[in-house]
């Protein structure tokens, strides 16, 4: 299924159903008294939470959904039928706007979180609600309520505890698979992964929600690259796994300008993202040796004054103790 993460749609909730005007048919009763039943409420339109949608794709085709009208009031004050309530399946991360005024509706963060984006209107009385002594026989009765017209775009952003960053081809994708049962496409070409990819990690007891986010590159946040397409779906994350690619370097100071590019981006797009709590570790060590591991991460972290763990995703080297370190992160 195709990866959406943002569509515009327009919703309307379902007219009142008008109030009947109708009158007896009795001998021997005057005019036959007024007995026009109430009109219907208008179906509602909800916003639900399911954790089994990851996608937005169910929306890109199809633009406009409207609930039910209610039904008309009828004789022998028989109301009308309530418009059916419309459901609408959004995954979990799922941000509501209004388009216009770009005011945030509803934030969908939990599974089968419901809530009413528009209410159907009130179902218009009937004329024998009007009836009393002055006026026994009323020829009138109230029409019904129009709905509601909200004109939406549905933002997803995954929520995850840890997000995996790095320039493209860093590993990202073959660790997601090496801690997690997550199955991503890996090749040795850039941009390998094209969409996010979430992985559950477990450790001991506990666990967490890895995402692997495609590469960045720079200037990927005005758009370059795959750009600030992905960027959003870090801003949930309670941190990062900033993985940098040394197996192809001769020099540390080329490692720090790779970590540095990423870095660059991540507060060009949003302060906030560059200063979240972050593990870097040195990738693809299998192609190193123990002297060049140890200089690489001896320079970058005197550099950036930060642990800075070696690991590998092909012999599990210092997996155990990466995701020990990203529990101990995780937003509690």
């Amino acid at each position: 299924m195709k990866f959406i993460d943002e569509v515009k749609i327009e919703v309307s909730s379902g007219k009142g159903g008008n109030g009947g005007v109708h009158f007896r048919r009795e001998k021997f009763v005057p005019f036959g008294g007024p007995d026009g039943g109430n009109g219907g409420r208008g179906g509602n339109i909800y916003i639900v939470g399911d954790e089994n949608i990851n996608t937005l794709m169910n929306y890109r085709g199809r633009k406009q959904y409207n609930a039910p009208d209610g039904e008309n009031g009828k004789g022998s004050q028989m109301d009308g039928a309530t418009g059916e309530d419309l459901v609408l399946k959004v995954p979990v991360g799922t941000l509501i706007f209004h388009q216009e005024t770009e005011e945030l509706l509803f934030d969908i963060v939990e599974h089968d979180q419901k809530e009413l984006i528009a209410q159907g209107g009130r179902g218009g009385l009937g004329n024998a609600f009007f009836k009393s002594a002055t006026n026994q026989a009323p020829r009138f009765a109230q029409e019904g309520e129009e709905g509601v017209h909200l004109p939406l775009k549905l933002e997803l952003k995954l929520i995850a505890d840890i997000a995996l960053i790095g320039l493209p081809n860093a590993g990202k994708s073959t660790l997601i698979s090496s801690i997690s049962a997550a199955k991503p496409k890996i090749a040795d070409y850039p941009f390998t992964t094209l969409t996010p990819n979430l992985g559950v990690v477990k450790v001991d007891d506990d666990s967490l929600v890895v995402a692997d986010i495609p590469g960045l590159i720079e200037q990927a946040s005005e758009g370059k690259g795959l750009g600030i397409q992905f960027l959003k779906h870090i801003e949930r994350t309670s941190s990062l796994v900033h993985l940098v690619d040394c197996s192809m370097l001769l020099d540390p100071y080329e490692a720090l300008e790779d970590y540095a590019t990423v870095k660059n981006e991540l507060l060009k797009y949003k302060e906030e993202l560059g200063h979240k709590p972050e593990i870097v570790c040195l990738t693809k060590i299998d192609a190193m040796t123990e002297e060049e591991i140890s200089k690489f991460q001896k320079t970058m972290e005197e550099t950036l004054d930060k642990k800075v763990l070696p690991i590998s995703s092909v012999s599990g080297r210092n997996l155990d103790l990466l995701k020990r370190l990203m529990l101990k992160t995780k937003a509690k």
